[in-house]
């Protein structure tokens, strides 16, 4: 039978090996810290997660010393991705950036990227959490909408395909749409394509032509056209730039 890979004798072993060598883990207080000021977007999440990470007393989960940062890697961006959920981030994207962020670890093989990323991965959750309008509370045919086109980027979205989901007259939708969160539909809606380009772009290998086909342009000229009116670059140019290998 193969040995257990939790045993009391195993359990004691490890507790006199940290206290001869003065190790302990971060208190369940010294931890949240870092995930409490992020769920807040508060900056200073970023400098604690840095010093709380690169210190010695996260974890020692295995001997090799890139794989042990590798696998605290994943279990801190995990709660940071619950954090930004926590402070309003659609629960989806917080996901999506995780992903990306672990795909990105992955790749890495020196202990100083891997803790240079983890800062990186605060510092973006943390912005992105402190640029969400806290005091935004939407009428609920509005939620539905902006619930629908984060659903539905890939498929061309009218007003009166919205309209119908919200079960509101059109022309009301619009003038309410745009009442409460600044912008009409139409810009609402390309403001999130361009979104998603950009990450596509920066992220994934997929060609201009996929990218554009993905986000529901008619063509990928169209999709060049608008994406150089809307960021001052072309997708080539953006790739070229932004490109996180």
């Amino acid at each position: 039978m193969a040995e257990k890979a939790v045993s009391e004798k195993a359990l004691q072993y490890m507790e006199l090996l940290n206290r001869e060598t003065g190790n302990r883990h971060h208190t369940d207080t010294e931890d949240m810290r870092q995930y409490e000021l992020l769920r807040a977007g508060d900056p200073g999440a970023v400098d604690e997660a840095v010093r709380m990470f690169s210190s010695n007393l996260p974890g020692h989960v295995s001997d090799d010393p890139v794989r042990n940062d590798k696998y605290l890697f994943v279990a801190s961006v995990t709660l940071a991705c619950r954090a930004a959920i926590a402070g309003g981030m659609e629960a989806e994207r917080a996901y999506n950036i995780s992903d990306l962020y672990i795909l990105k670890m992955d790749q890495l093989e020196r202990v100083e990227e891997i803790r240079a990323l983890h800062g990186e991965m605060f510092a973006f959750y943390t912005a992105e959490v402190a640029k969400l309008d806290k005091k935004a509370v939407y009428a609920k045919p509005v939620v539905l909408c902006l619930d629908y086109i984060y659903e539905h980027l890939h498929e061309p979205i009218r007003v009166s395909s919205l309209a119908e989901f919200a079960g509101l007259n059109p022309s009301y939708l619009s003038t309410l749409f745009k009442k409460e969160t600044g912008v009409s539909i139409s810009a609402y809606v390309l403001s999130k394509r361009m979104e998603a380009a950009k990450n596509m772009l920066k992220f994934s290998p997929h060609s201009y032509a996929e990218i554009a086909a993905m986000l529901a342009f008619s063509s990928q000229s169209h999709f060049t056209r608008v994406f150089k009116v809307q960021t001052g670059y072309t997708p080539k140019a953006y790739r070229n730039r932004f490109y996180r290998r």
